[in-house]
């Protein structure tokens, strides 16, 4: 049944070679939903594997941890919702042991809620109702930053710290730094140009690939995680300054 699922998949992309190569990468990727709305599980599960990804289902944050121990999947859509343990204390027990991608999925409609989610690591979110497709989009968007990273082969070097973008890796002072694969590309990207002045819209679309809302404080968010990451000081950064009225840059050696 799932190799008859993989066929679909690949001939809904289209006839030709870079579709369907594309699609084929979508078939090595799994992905977890967790929400406990069956019908929001089911939609998202079609619409995911109709582009050919594999999708693992679960309905509260208990089974979605052990889902992630056992299956290992390449992105997390998390509802915030969750009965029980909701879901930002899933995005907590997630990002004390991986830095693995997470798509949040929100009835809240306040800004505090969205911002709790990014600042504990969270990748994206979507607010309830969305658009299957626009789903569907935006776990192809992080996926594919992940793998322009994991592909660049490059290192920066700034002061003590350094970025590995093949490995998606940051070192301060020979010391390991644990940051999330959007943090990665948002660090990336004010550090390959030190001394440009970036808008926050603009590392919004750094960071997506494609700016699918103008959600610009998902920024400050994470700006201020990998300060807390980075600096020596956070309150007074070394690193990632800060342009009033404008935006960021990274220090000028």
């Amino acid at each position: 049944m799932r190799e008859m699922r993989e066929i679909i998949s690949l001939i809904s992309c289209g006839g030709n070679s870079a579709a369907i190569s594309f699609c084929s990468d979508n078939l090595m990727k799994t992905i977890l939903v967790v929400d406990d709305e069956p019908k929001i599980t089911q939609i998202a599960r079609d619409y995911l594997e109709h582009a050919g990804f594999t999708v693992l289902t679960a309905s509260d944050g208990k089974t979605a941890l052990a889902i992630v121990r056992t299956h290992k999947p390449d992105l997390v859509v998390l509802d915030l919702g969750l009965p029980g343990m909701d879901g930002l204390d899933v995005t907590r027990a997630l990002r004390r042991d991986s830095n693995l991608p997470i798509i949040m999925l929100t009835a809240r409609s306040e800004e505090s809620d969205k911002l709790v989610g990014l600042e504990l690591g969270a990748d994206d979110y979507m607010v309830k109702p969305f658009s299957p497709k626009e789903l569907v989009a935006r776990v192809r968007a992080v996926l594919r930053r992940m793998e322009s990273e994991a592909t660049r082969g490059a290192l920066i070097r700034a002061g003590e710290l350094t970025l590995d973008e093949p490995r998606m890796k940051v070192t301060l002072n020979e010391r390991s730094i644990e940051v999330t694969p959007t943090e990665f590309q948002l660090l990336a990207a004010l550090a390959r140009q030190p001394g440009r002045i970036f808008t926050r819209a603009q590392l919004l679309d750094a960071v997506r690939g494609i700016a699918f809302e103008s959600y610009e404080r998902a920024i400050d968010a994470h700006i201020k995680n990998l300060r807390k990451k980075i600096e020596p000081d956070p309150h007074e950064p070394r690193y990632i300054l800060t342009v009033y009225g404008v935006g960021y840059k990274f220090r000028e050696e």
